[in-house]
């Protein structure tokens, strides 16, 4: 089975969130050894929004729904990279005659 691709326009604005996992050992007088956790230590999650009529939020919640926050799907960051991500935690919330803005953060995914 293909992995799908979200193409829908998202707002931009809100500012991801970047770490990298590392792990430190403390020694005496202050020196510390430090080292990524794993090959994939980069860990990175955006806040995304979508404004727009119903018909339009339906289409996307049911391609979330179809991933239910564990399968992982491809979209571009706003840098520009293609990459794997899920989302666990969409809320649609309607704004009035007939529009709803959908808010969710998209959660970097890697495959085995």
């Amino acid at each position: 089975m293909a992995i799908e691709k979200f193409t829908w326009p998202t707002e931009r604005g809100d500012s991801p969130e970047i770490s990298y996992r590392v792990r430190t050992a403390q020694f005496g007088g202050g020196y510390k050894q430090q080292v990524g956790d794993g090959p994939n230590n980069k860990e990175d999650s955006y806040p995304i929004t979508f404004t727009g009529l119903k018909v339009k939020v339906l289409e996307i919640m049911d391609f979330l729904d179809r991933h239910a926050g564990a399968k992982a799907f491809l979209w571009t960051t706003p840098l520009g990279q293609l990459g794997l991500f899920t989302c666990k935690n969409p809320v649609p919330t309607p704004v009035g005659g007939g529009v709803f803005k959908l808010t969710a953060t998209f959660e970097r995914a890697f495959q085995p």
